[in-house]
């Protein structure tokens, strides 16, 4: 049955009132706004763009407002080549603009006559903020979300909350995203997530993603940009969509910058540079940061029983881990402006970390009973870990005379590697718990490496009023090789265990195109675009008797987005898209982890790519105090990647990743902003999600449905002068697994921030899981066994001051500076 005939019976199947009232009254409203007689309005256009480089400013803000009681009217976002358009009746009214790290920019005089049909406002232009402390001062502070028409955009830099906190913290405080206890990411219920470092790949996250994210210094990170249907412009590769990491860096005239110092428990100590000098064509930045973090998690449960021969062994767990890291992370970098409409941006990243791990687990032996001890094992583990990552990247910009027409590309070149050397020493004891035979001693040496060269180019080409067409070029050649060897002491001699002594060897080459051509008439507009993709992936076991894997395949990702503004500050937007998930280097790699004698980790060489046809409808409502968008989205995947977990005839279980035949899912998002008083602000976000996975490919009992929400409660208050105080809710209910459930997990999270020093400082405390809640809970069965597990991390405390030079918190020149050129 095609996928968007199974909608319907998709909905039938939810069987939930809110649902199909939300659904329901979502259409009614739409259709009954859209029939409803519309008043002769009149079109008022123009464009944004930055004072010193004159270049356009996508995804800005225009707002028209009543200059007698400063009520809302009507509000736009500017396209990619910081174009808008917004309709208003006759009358006169004034207009603000607002773009992230720009000051307001108030135009007083927007009158529109009877009679007249548009009102070109032309060129607006917008300054960077900058320092004037002779100067009239004007205050404000950026929004921490901003909606853009494909995109969320969340300013984690202004949120108390991520203060002295990691990547990976950050990104589990987003609506829509959650965190697992080991690091991984999802978007909307999905884990397969396409994350970018300022819209590119990136070194720090090829072998172990979760990790990486968790040695990226959240000082360092300006915002984050949530894209859940990108268009053919983007990468086909993520499911559930793009997570792009942008990090800061500046363009501000003169020298400028900020430090962030942060202190926490248990021990996390760190500090960043933000630093740039701009003068007259050239710009020089860098950002430096360095961290150091000695976290132990001392409350990892597992309980566990195993069905063999009418005999129950049962297992429990208990895990105590310590982590300590010491990580430097160093940006340089240039832009210069060869004219006005033509810059040429270069850096280099480079990344070290030195780590140590180690971890104590206990297992509890039982047979058929919890009061029949057989036996007791200790194991433990040490792990050196050094593991640095360079990244070389060359942008140019070409803008043409033509308002809109530009031509980009892009040039890096990534060098990673990592070497790990383990330790592991297991004791035997009988119940009674005395010694039970010599101690087992293992090792473990695992060396990675990547080299990745990314070359793209991108040509934007106006047509019309305010049509458009987008063409572009990608090709990326990645090596990755790992070479692991897993030995035991024998009679005083260490010897390689069976199959765990190999050179795993990744290549791959990916190939793309897109065309893309957009258009608006009036309150309509669309975006339609195509995108080939060829993929040639090898993988390859180099020791023994070669084994080798080679795959290739064409594919044709199709998108369409289109866009009705309605009057009374309304927007509708429908998108499709289709997606693939490539198997990545882990998922590929047999590799085994060793940490948990019973419990392995591996990867699939056979696992095939998963697609998925992605389909959102949104609606945006803006009020007087704020705003709400809601979401409907739709997901259609064939061969969803789903780790299971089996166990051989030594009772230790693998979890390992497969393709199931396909999963539906279905889920209605709500994103609102409100500001009932000066002093108080509140967001919400809530998603409902309805998932039916497939896995009769494998094993009839591999099907799941289940029903589930979670929902982020931010409220904020000034209390005095300038201080604020946050308090974060978080709530993800029960989720049924093919294999088992998870349970609910509610924590809060709270942050005191107060300006100093004349507003060129802010010191933040924050705590987070204030009420230590957040306890990840799950079971898994099968059809003999069935393990509890759970996991929790301790609560953390961090106290951070973040100081500017040359600027301060939301504040700008009230007069643009003139023009470099």
């Amino acid at each position: 049955m095609p996928f968007f005939t199974r909608i319907p019976l998709i909905i039938f199947r939810l069987k939930l009132p809110f649902f199909i009232l939300f659904t329901a009254s979502y259409f009614l409203f739409s259709m009954s706004v859209v029939a409803q007689d519309q008043p002769n309005e009149l079109s008022v256009t123009g464009r944004i763009i930055d004072a010193d480089t004159q270049t356009p400013l996508p995804y800005a803000t225009i707002s028209l407002f009543n200059p007698g009681d400063s009520a809302l009217i009507t509000g736009a976002i500017t396209d990619e080549q910081g174009l808008f358009t917004m309709e208003a009746q006759p009358g006169r009214y004034y207009a603000d603009i607002n773009f992230v790290g720009y000051a307001s920019r108030r135009v007083p005089d927007v009158e529109l006559a009877a009679g007249q049909e548009t009102l070109a406002l032309g060129d607006i232009v917008v300054q960077a903020e900058a320092t004037g402390l002779e100067e009239v001062i004007v205050q404000g502070e950026r929004n921490q979300v901003q909606l853009a028409l494909d995109k969320k955009i969340f300013n984690v830099s202004q949120d108390p909350i991520n203060a002295g906190r990691t990547a990976s913290e950050i990104l589990g405080n987003l609506p829509s995203v959650a965190v697992d206890n080991e690091g991984n990411v999802s978007l909307r219920g999905s884990s397969n997530v396409q994350i970018l470092i300022d819209g590119k790949p990136s070194g720090l996250l090829s072998f172990d993603g979760a990790e990486g994210l968790r040695q990226l210094q959240g000082d360092l990170v300006e915002n984050v940009e949530i894209i859940t249907n990108p268009s053919a412009r983007y990468q086909a590769e993520g499911m559930s969509g793009i997570i792009n990491i942008v990090l800061k860096k500046e363009r501000r005239k003169g020298v400028n910058g900020s430090f962030d110092f942060t202190a926490g428990y248990p021990h996390n100590y760190g500090t960043a540079i933000n630093m740039n000098y701009r003068r007259e064509k050239l710009n020089f930045f860098i950002n430096y940061g360095i961290f150091y973090r000695n976290i132990t998690n001392p409350n990892n449960r597992l309980y566990q029983e195993v069905y063999e021969e009418g005999n129950t062994f049962i297992t429990q767990q208990h895990n105590i881990n310590r982590q300590k890291g010491f990580s430097n992370n160093i940006q340089l970098g240039a832009d210069y402006f060869f004219d006005e409409n033509n810059i040429l941006t270069t850096s280099f990243t480079y990344r070290h970390k030195k780590g140590q791990r180690n971890s104590e687990i206990e297992y509890l032996d039982y047979l058929n009973t919890t009061n029949n001890l057989s036996s007791i094992t200790r194991r433990y583990q040490d792990e050196k870990e050094t593991e640095p990552n360079l990244e070389y990247a060359l942008n140019y910009k070409r803008a043409f005379q033509r308002k809109g027409q530009e031509l980009t590309a892009m040039l890096t070149y990534l060098d990673n590697w990592e070497d790990s050397d383990q330790e592991y020493r297991e004791f035997l004891f009988t119940p009674n718990n005395t010694p039970d035979g010599a101690p087992q001693l293992q090792h473990s040496d695992n060396y990675e490496t990547e080299k990745q060269l990314l070359l793209q180019a991108d040509y934007i080409h106006p047509f019309g009023k305010e049509g458009k067409m987008e063409a572009g070029i990608r090709g990326t050649w990645r090596d990755i090789t790992n070479d692991f060897l897993v030995s035991e002491l024998v009679e005083q001699e260490f010897q390689p265990l069976p199959g765990l002594d190999n050179n795993f060897a990744y290549d791959e080459n990916i190939y793309a195109a897109y065309l893309i051509t957009s258009n608006k008439v009036k309150q309509f507009g669309y975006q339609l675009g195509l995108r080939a993709e060829y993929s040639d992936v090898t993988t390859e076991l180099l020791e023994n008797n070669v084994e080798s894997n080679h795959r290739d395949y064409l594919n044709l990702f199709p998108t369409a987005h289109f866009t009705y503004d309605l009057s009374g500050n309304n927007s509708l937007q429908i998108s499709y898209s289709r997606r693939l998930h490539r198997p990545t280097y882990n998922d590929l790699s047999p590799f085994v982890t060793f940490v948990d004698k019973r419990n392995y980790f591996s990867g699939n060489p056979d696992l095939n790519p998963e697609y998925t046809h992605s389909i959102e409808m949104g609606h945006i409502k803006y009020f007087e105090k704020g705003s709400v968008n809601s979401t409907v989205y739709y997901r259609h995947t064939i061969d969803k990647i789903v780790r299971l977990k089996e166990f051989d005839s030594l009772r230790n279980s693998t979890l390992q990743p497969y393709n199931l035949s396909s999963e539906d899912a279905f889920g209605i998002e709500f994103i609102s902003s409100y500001q009932p008083f000066a002093w108080w602000n509140l967001d919400l976000n809530m998603n409902f999600f309805h998932a039916e996975i497939d896995g009769a490919n494998l094993d009839e009992n591999y099907q799941s449905q289940t029903y589930t929400w979670f929902s982020r409660l931010t409220s904020r208050f000034t209390l005095w002068g300038d201080t604020d105080l946050q308090l974060r809710g978080n709530y993800d209910a029960p989720q049924n697994t093919p294999q088992g459930k998870r349970y609910a997990v509610a924590y809060m999270s709270m942050a005191i921030t107060r300006d100093i020093l004349k507003r060129k400082g802010t010191l933040t405390l924050n705590i987070s899981d204030v009420f230590n809640t957040n306890r990840n809970r799950a079971i898994t069965e099968g059809d003999n066994f069935y393990v509890r597990s759970s996991f929790q991390e301790r609560p953390r405390i961090n106290l951070a001051l973040n100081y500017r030079l040359n600027q301060r918190k939301g504040e700008s020149k009230n007069k643009l500076e003139e023009s470099a050129f």
